[in-house]
């Protein structure tokens, strides 16, 4: 799609409000799409929604915005109604992007009993991994998922790797591959790309939430070949991309958007 070339084909935006989700859904807005975005946001944000919202318009791009918890199953099928109403109950949908951010910190050990409990660790991959699935299939079954669709799931180095305070996330970018892997298998026939995105170290209202962010970013920045941290515009230029229809046949992989870090276990002196 050419930018100004709106007013036909959706985004769906699952955590559009900030970070790597902010900045997909003004990129994706600024190419000609309209965007349905999804966030969860008290009063003390809702000044930074009302910023993407303004970019969208001024892009030119139709925009409905929802503020709910995105693992609300009910929440979810009113939303979906209300989206099928606002485009016409057509196969418009092209973009599904899955960048929620929403889970427990807490260590699975500990002598003190401040370990993560069964609920703690369910709500964690429910957000961020089973959501994606869910959201899909409310879509699809509603006839709103067009032909040679994308769809994008945010996981990272944590599904590989063993990081502190990060288990319960591990977990859920974990599942959300192999979730990714079956969409994948089961939407080629309608030619849908279904790929997560695994980004670098980012500075992101989440990450700043993880103990130890500091330096979790020293260090990936003393790493990467490019002396720099991932950025939410480095995330967002590659959605773009791989939303062409030439990229169409990438599908079912995990694409790395770090700039080489992950492939490097050790930066030693230059």
């Amino acid at each position: 799609m050419a930018k100004g070339t709106n007013n036909k084909y959706w985004a769906l935006i699952l955590g559009a409000s900030s970070g790597i989700g902010g900045s997909v859904t003004v990129k994706l807005a600024e190419e000609g799409y309209n965007i349905a975005g999804i966030h969860l946001d008290r009063q003390a944000t809702m000044p930074d929604v009302n910023k993407i919202i303004n970019k969208i318009k001024a892009a030119g791009s139709e925009q409905v915005f929802f503020n709910i918890n995105a693992a609300d199953a009910e929440k979810r099928n009113e939303v979906v109604q209300q989206i099928k109403e606002k485009i016409g109950g057509k196969p418009l949908i092209k973009v599904i992007m899955h960048s929620l951010a929403f889970g427990t910190l807490n260590k699975f050990t500990s002598k003190d009993s401040n370990h993560i409990t069964k609920a703690q660790m369910e709500m964690t991959l429910d957000v961020m991994a089973h959501s994606l699935v869910y959201w899909v299939q409310e879509i699809y079954s509603n006839n709103l998922l067009a032909d040679n669709c994308n769809i994008f799931a945010m996981t990272s180095s944590g599904a590989h790797t063993a990081i502190p305070f990060y288990g319960a996330v591990s977990a859920a970018k974990a599942a959300l591959e192999s979730h990714i892997r079956q969409l994948a298998v089961e939407l080629g026939p309608i030619n849908a790309s279904v790929n997560a995105i695994m980004a670098g170290v980012t500075a992101t209202p989440a990450l700043k939430k993880i103990p130890g962010n500091k330096s979790m970013m020293e260090v990936a920045i003393s790493k990467n070949p490019r002396q720099r941290l991932t950025t939410p515009d480095d995330i967002a230029n590659v959605v773009s991309l791989l939303c062409k229809d030439e990229a169409n046949w990438i599908s079912g992989g995990i694409i790395n958007v770090d700039g080489g870090e992950d492939i490097v276990s050790y930066m030693g002196e230059n």
